[in-house]
């Protein structure tokens, strides 16, 4: 360690864990972790911890706080390795036998396989650092005629356990995904470093600092070897156990040592002092082994979930949040259906969602188990986000249907409606490929569009919004149609004569806007809803002054609000013959079809 690392300007306690292509930071209220997925983007996970201070005074007295760290570490940590799988890897398909675990019993798969994890490396850590150097220990005692009370015993026992520790971890670190997690483990030491430096803490700053921190979890390995050396010797001083019984005492006993190695490495982090150098060394020395130079992705990583645990620390109001993970669709189509369900919205909207965004035909969803990557199962949880909102299914989604086409629609025009449709069908009838089209109050440009590529028609589409008129541009450039557009207040820009124009213009009266649906009244553009007092001003200019643009037996075609009919037609018997009210498919009057007199 240079001398330069040893001076810090700033102390933290946020330790940390290198995990399956990321690093998980532990501080006083919060951890996080931060993962990179397969597709390269940092996902991440945090949780609400409780702060030492409110913890029980007994769990908070030396030795037994280092117990209740040291298995609190061997949980947490166990659990967060395998998050951190379900991250970067495939979800698989539950079996028949973890359904019924989950419906019958009620008990989480994943957690049995946690704790059977937890278990085995438990069993496994036993048999290589208990068993294995008795056994040996033991052979040499019987070559030798060594005392097994002796403290010769228990220093050969603790070096050979010492032994069997470093080539456990000379050998892991030849395998490919160990050496990228001890890769992460330097990124978390360099990180943590960074800060306590001072510096900013980005993978410039903490490439250039030390991959090895006086707080390790190897060097307190290190010392839980090097202190059971004189526990193990005093208890078999006093109790001369042998063979199976002087194993459980060990075993029973490493609690004891796991405590006063805890408090032993907190001691020694706090000083730099070269009389203590000789017990820090040996486990400085192993971190070079377990840890290795990251590259800066990874420090990136390291760096998201320090800052995470330092934001979460300063400000106990940031919720907790859970990581983004690949998904079989038809499970992200049961998770987005409960979540709108919850919210009162028919789960129909659910599946339209994940149908865009997975690609997969609504009538497939359910039964498709194709896995989507974490960006897909992300962009439907945002929109899921949006519609909870209020906001539009065909606004969250960016697009609706209209005749068979795709038109973009946003809150700069109203949803294209199936009323809207039956009005051009209706005026398909009566026109041809020769025909002269104005669309008044165009909106979306959906009738102007269909219009000039069912017919041929040469269309003109006027509306009184830029915006409404930028976005009709590009619904009809999209759907390749060929309009002309025009900014006009109804009639007022508009040159020229037509044999048929078609409208929807606004038609809700002025107070009735505030009892609209929410979706409507809050998110839809109110220029295109309101119709003045009564909801018939337009209709009422569009009467005097339709019929000067319009040529000889030129029609009109008008959709209208509820309980309209009679008074739109009273208006338009000065100027036109013919009137004719429509039903639509639900037996409402809705259209109108006019001919100049």
């Amino acid at each position: 360690m240079s001398k330069k690392d040893k001076k810090t300007t700033k102390t933290t306690q946020i330790g940390g864990q290198a995990v399956l292509e990321g690093v998980m930071m532990r501080g006083k209220t919060a951890m996080a972790t931060a993962v990179r997925d397969a597709e390269g983007k940092i996902r991440v996970e945090t949780k609400r911890l409780t702060p030492p201070e409110k913890k029980s005074k007994f769990l908070r007295l030396p030795i037994i706080r280092g117990v209740v760290n040291f298995i609190d570490s061997m949980i947490s940590g166990t659990k967060t390795l395998m998050r951190s799988a379900e991250v970067y890897g495939e979800e698989e398909e539950p079996s028949r036998f973890e359904k019924w675990l989950a419906e019958k019993l009620h008990i989480d798969a994943m957690g049995v396989v946690s704790t059977f994890a937890l278990l085995l490396g438990v069993g496994l850590s036993v048999f290589l650092f208990v068993m294995l150097p008795q056994l040996a220990t033991n052979g040499i005692a019987s070559l030798t005629k060594l005392d097994k009370t002796s403290f010769w015993y228990n220093l050969i026992e603790g070096l050979i356990r010492i032994a069997i520790f470093v080539c456990y971890i000379l050998l892991t670190s030849l395998m490919k995904d160990i050496k990228r997690t001890y890769m992460y483990h330097g990124a978390e030491h360099k990180t943590i470093t960074c800060f306590e430096k001072g510096l900013e803490l980005t993978p410039e700053n903490a490439r250039t600092c030390t991959r090895v921190h006086n707080r390790c979890g190897t060097t307190f390995l290190f010392f839980v070897m090097l202190v059971s050396i004189l526990v193990f010797s005093l208890a078999n001083t006093f109790l001369g156990l042998d063979g199976v019984w002087r194993m459980l005492l060990k075993i029973a006993l490493l609690p004891v040592v796991a405590g006063l190695s805890y408090e032993l490495l907190k001691a020694l982090s706090k000083t730099e002092s070269w009389i203590f150098m000789p017990l820090k060394a040996p486990g400085l020395a192993l971190q070079r082994i377990t840890t290795r130079e990251p590259d800066d992705e990874m420090l990136e990583v390291a760096i998201t979930a320090f800052k995470k645990v330092l934001e979460m620390d300063a400000d106990p109001t940031i919720p907790e949040q859970a990581f983004i993970t690949a998904m079989k669709t038809n499970k992200l189509t049961e998770l987005v259906v409960e979540q709108l369900k919850e919210a009162g919205i028919d789960e129909s909207d659910g599946e339209w969602i994940v149908s865009l965004v997975t690609k997969v035909k609504r009538s497939d969803l359910k039964t498709n188990t194709s896995l989507n990557q974490p960006s897909v199962v992300e962009r439907a949880l945002n929109l899921v986000e949006q519609r909870k909102s209020g906001k539009p299914l065909w606004y969250v989604i960016g697009n609706a249907d209209f005749y068979g086409y795709t038109f973009f629609v946003d809150e700069r025009v109203l949803i294209p409606r199936p009323e809207t449709e039956e009005l051009c069908l209706l005026s398909l009838s009566y026109i041809t490929e020769n025909s002269l089209v104005l669309d008044l109050c165009t909106g979306s440009g959906a009738i102007a569009t269909t219009i000039a590529l069912k017919t041929g028609a040469k269309v003109t589409a006027s509306d009184i919004s830029a915006g409404a008129l930028d976005l009709a541009r590009v619904n009809a450039e999209h759907n390749g149609a060929n309009v002309e557009f025009v900014q006009s207040d109804l009639f007022e820009n508009v040159q020229g004569k037509f044999d048929v124009i078609i409208s929807n213009p606004p038609y809700i009266p002025t107070a009735d806007i505030q009892t609209l649906d929410g979706e409507v009244k809050d998110f839809e553009p109110i220029l295109a809803l309101d119709g003045g007092l009564d909801g018939l001003d337009f209709y009422k200019r569009i009467a005097n002054e339709a019929s000067e643009k319009l040529n000889d037996n030129g029609y009109l075609f008008l959709e209208f609000g509820v309980g309209q009919a009679s008074a739109i037609v009273e208006l338009l018997k000065t100027n036109f013959t013919n009137i004719e009210v429509k039903k639509d498919i639900n037996g409402i009057e809705r259209i109108i079809k006019a001919q100049k007199i």
